[in-house]
């Protein structure tokens, strides 16, 4: 026997979620014969099963309590993540922009994450390794504390691989070991179409990541939003940065129950490293850094080039943004819970 219940769209959805659930049904019974109690009993049991199955499904899309996930997308390609892998994907990202590094720069440092850490600061490792690298204290890379920082860490690894002659040209497994010295060096190759993906994103050339999560339910801190993309990005963004009120129709503006606060303002030139650098792409690198780090720092809204991701329609995406002007050398807006 084949049940299934189709639950509706999240308000700010596209799709309904369907649940089935499938049942074995037993010998056929006599014709006109009375089904045993026990057999209407099961049948009973497994309704109410395939009931609450659904009602918690509906609970879930309805409330927004389902998993917060993060995406890239692009050529028809998609990467999802959770919020913290979004977190230090980014923060990658916001270094190698620092740095003025290439996009292979980033598509390699991603890939040797995704490999040594699945993009997750660990505790442990093989031996002493640690971190987003698995980098070894005794191996020369750095204190534990130090390495178990996301922004040393990373810095470490470019350290290592900007030294390497032609590194851009190499094989994206042969620039990874050079650097990291694994027992396993192929491994880095599987996860080079995603690392591709994903750096194309926080390159910002193909800015695509979006994050579906819950609104902050405690206040955030704008000047400890500021002190962080500093910290990310380069020293020169506390003194290109502002703090600022929410922009006039955003999230505070549509009535949402966790409206935004304060707003910090990063002018998509801030803390550029070189003359060359496209204030465009620089721009939509800060943006998405703070979709990924809306969980942690409890950012309600980003805006950037007429677009704006808020995190009480987040399911939404980007979405077009009549309060910023569409200008590629414009403000990022980042505001946080109030």
């Amino acid at each position: 026997m084949l049940m299934t219940a189709t639950l509706p769209a999240r308000a700010g959805g596209s799709r309904s979620t369907t649940v089935l659930i499938v049942f074995q049904r037993s010998a056929q019974p006599t014709p006109g014969a009375r089904p045993p109690r026990s057999r209407r009993a099961r049948f009973t049991a497994a309704l109410l099963a395939l009931l609450a199955v659904a009602g918690y499904a509906a609970f879930r899309v309805l409330t927004g309590t389902a998993p917060a996930r993060c995406t890239v997308q692009a050529g028809g390609n998609r990467l999802e993540m959770v919020p913290q892998q979004a977190a230090n994907a980014a923060t990658i990202g916001a270094v190698a922009s620092s740095r003025d590094l290439p996009e292979r720069a980033l598509a390699v440092a991603l890939a040797t994450a995704m490999q040594e850490s699945r993009l997750r600061n660990l505790g442990n490792g093989d031996r002493d390794s640690i971190g987003l690298f698995q980098q070894r204290p005794s191996q020369g890379w750095g204190t534990e504390r130090q390495i178990m920082d996301p922004v040393f860490s990373v810095n470490e690894f470019f350290d290592q691989l900007v030294n390497i002659p032609g590194y851009s040209r190499l094989p994206l497994t042969v620039a990874a070991q050079r650097v990291q010295h694994s027992g396993y060096p192929r491994a880095y190759a599987r996860h080079e179409a995603d690392a591709s993906l994903l750096a194309s994103a926080l390159s910002g050339r193909v800015p695509s990541l979006t994050c579906r999560v819950r609104p902050p339910e405690q206040a955030g801190d704008a000047p400890a939003v500021r002190q962080q993309v500093a910290r990310e990005f380069g020293a020169q963004v506390l003194q290109d940065s502002r703090l600022g009120s929410p922009a006039p129709g955003g999230a505070s503006g549509h009535g949402h129950r966790h409206g935004g606060g304060p707003t910090v303002v990063v002018p998509s030139t801030a803390a550029v490293s070189s003359p060359d650098q496209d204030p465009g792409r620089h721009g939509w690198v800060l943006a998405q850094w703070a979709v990924a780090q809306a969980v942690q720092l409890r950012i309600t809204e980003v805006s950037f080039a007429g677009r704006a991701w808020r995190a009480a329609r987040s399911a939404d995406g980007w979405v077009p943004d009549r309060s910023t002007p569409v200008r590629p050398n414009g403000d990022v807006r980042i505001t946080v819970a109030r």
